[in-house]
């Protein structure tokens, strides 16, 4: 007679069991489906079972903002823009929007406006254009939600040179974004 080991001992539970065990793991999945989120005092649901933004497209003379997978439009936006909206952002304090690709490279859910997703300015290209001219290229720009004071939803081009929506809006937008996603900002 040998002596068990790990090796040869079986373990079996009824069918009964397992399926029980199935249903358990199922529902445990469905429930993380939808993480809630307590933000600011509101209970915020994110879908992680939505479709993947694959990149993000601005047009500032449309004030228009599409999210995509792929070649396929989820969804479009009308957007707020800097203060100063006409031409590439080139040092800091300009009111200007920036042009050209970036990515969304941080997320914010304490940010001063309901929701920030950062974006990458500035990039080389802008810090090599700024020194030239002997200014500061700014940063801090993001895609975000209406001020956090605001009694209302503020209208035409307000922001310091970022990209705002509704708070509405702005939680989908959240929801549907990854790290890493790119941004392509046009004239």
């Amino acid at each position: 007679m040998r002596p068990a080991t790990s090796m040869n001992v079986q373990i079996r539970f009824p069918p009964v069991r397992i399926a029980a065990l199935a249903l358990a793991l199922a529902a445990a999945a469905l429930a993380s489906a939808c993480q809630p989120t307590v933000y600011r005092g509101e209970l915020v649901s994110f879908d992680t079972n939505r479709t993947p933004v694959t990149r993000i497209e601005i047009d500032k003379s449309a004030r228009s903002m599409e999210l995509f997978h792929g070649e396929r439009r989820l969804r479009r936006y009308q957007v707020s823009l800097g203060f100063e909206p006409e031409g590439h952002k080139v040092r800091e304090g300009d009111g200007r929007t920036p042009e050209g690709t970036y990515f969304v490279n941080r997320r914010n859910p304490e940010s001063q406006f309901y929701l920030s997703l950062g974006i990458s300015y500035p990039n080389e290209r802008d810090v090599r254009k700024a020194a030239e001219l002997g200014v500061d290229p700014g940063g801090d720009i993001f895609i975000h939600g209406q001020p956090m004071n605001a009694a209302s939803r503020k209208t035409g081009d307000w922001t310091a040179g970022c990209i705002a929506v509704s708070n509405r809006e702005m939680r989908a937008i959240y929801e549907m974004v990854d790290l890493g996603t790119p941004v392509h900002i046009f004239p």
